[in-house]
């Protein structure tokens, strides 16, 4: 068993650790992990204030977790619920107290909340003791709701969560706010970006660009785990790959509205200019500061390169302009295989996924089965077909991303 003060010694450890951490969806996730480890809670899920609303960010479970195949996530409901004091979260949410239940079953009827057992129903599971806590930042803000279940109680069986749990957590939440401001202050950033370029072009939305992030994670995710990489640079690499892939397109800004805004297929010259947004984005990030400058200059770059070599840009040197590579015709040569990086190729399928699931002006969205259909027909020739194969391995989780981030008009 730790000691507490062991335990507070790991808090100050973690807070170094998550500060490193730049994206708010990776570090949601892995503060939640944190705080269940902290209690030894087996689930937990966390809630983020969104359009005045508990949005449901993550939620995990090791009980269910472990009746999944290997490599599986668990796929949760996407949901809001009103900051009220009708249920749990919301009541935690509405007074700015914690909230300790030694059993969600036997909530007395003079509670304000009350326990809905739907979602224990539906996955087979027994919620019992709960422990939820506000996450407030130091101006008093509600930023959302920590809330974690079942204190294991040795080999088997829950216990109640204790009042040193509750410290222990409240000054875990107190002390990861600062972190989580500044990664949302770090997404509304990029976000803006993001709108500078939807200006320019209507396609390249906020919805669009957070689910061409969050597949590209989970495909990456599968393939680094089947290639044996090790898990703390998988950790960074996520981080890194969600923030960038969000900034594929960024070179768009470039583009004239003529073509941008066209409502129609491109001219061969149209189409030729049009592809050098790869490179106009990969110069935003020559300047390289970061691992993730470098990652993001990567992924502009080379996001249409074609496994066979027929995509674009190719080998082009992006401080002069001018062909690294080409062939006896004096064209650019494509980059091949796996002359693409890992990233291009990943965030390449991510981004026609969506593309063609999606509506947009000139297009309707095309059948779901229709879509994987074309993805599976353009394996080894515009995709990598070991991407291709993580893909369908997680696209469960991928359709978790897709309800995440719905088009405006879609929710």
């Amino acid at each position: 068993m730790i000691s507490d003060s062991d335990k507070l010694q790991e808090i100050i450890t973690i807070d170094s650790d998550l500060n490193k951490i730049q994206d708010q969806d990776i570090l949601l996730e892995r503060i939640l992990q944190v705080a269940r480890r902290l209690v030894n809670a087996e689930a937990g899920s966390i809630y983020i204030v969104n359009d005045g609303k508990l949005e449901i960010s993550y939620s995990q479970n090791d009980s269910l977790q472990a009746k999944l195949p290997e490599g599986q996530k668990l796929i949760y409901n996407i949901f809001k619920i009103p900051i009220n004091k009708k249920t749990i979260s919301g009541y935690c949410a509405k007074t700015r107290r914690i909230v300790n239940i030694e059993d969600v079953y036997s909530i007395p009827e003079s509670a304000p909340y009350t326990f809905d057992p739907f979602y224990d129903k539906v996955s087979e599971y027994h919620s019992q003791s709960m422990l939820a806590v506000p996450m407030l930042s130091n101006m008093g803000n509600l930023l959302g709701v920590l809330q974690v279940i079942n204190k294991r109680a040795g080999s088997e069986g829950y216990e109640p969560f204790t009042r040193e749990d509750e410290l222990l957590i409240n000054h875990f939440a107190n002390n990861v706010v600062i972190t989580l401001e500044r990664a949302q202050m770090t997404r509304a950033l990029l976000l803006r970006m993001i709108q500078m370029a939807e200006l320019r072009d209507p396609k390249e939305t906020g919805a669009h660009v957070n689910r061409v992030a969050g597949y590209s994670v989970e495909i990456y995710e599968r393939w680094a785990s089947k290639k044996g990489i090790p898990d703390h640079k998988i950790q960074k690499d996520r981080d890194n790959l969600r923030m960038a892939a969000m900034l594929h397109d960024a070179g768009k800004v470039a583009i004239s509205d003529i073509i941008l805004k066209k409502p129609a297929r491109f001219t061969p010259e149209e189409y030729k200019i049009m592809q050098h947004h790869t490179i106009f984005g990969a110069k935003l990030f020559l300047d390289e500061q970061s691992e993730f400058d470098k990652l993001a200059r990567l992924v502009a770059l080379t996001h249409h390169e074609n496994w066979d070599g027929t995509g674009y840009p190719g080998y082009i040197n992006l401080e002069t302009g001018l062909p690294e590579k080409t062939d006896a015709d004096g064209q650019v040569l494509g980059r091949k295989g796996k002359e693409i990086p890992i990233f291009g190729r990943i965030v390449a399928i991510a981004d026609v996924y969506d593309a063609l699931r999606s509506k947009r002006s000139y297009k309707e969205a095309w059948k779901e089965e229709d879509v994987l259909e074309e993805l599976r027909s353009l394996s080894g020739s515009k995709f990598d077909p070991e991407v291709v194969e993580c893909f369908f391995e997680v696209y469960p989780q991928l359709q978790q991303v897709a309800q995440r981030y719905q088009d405006q008009e879609a929710q």
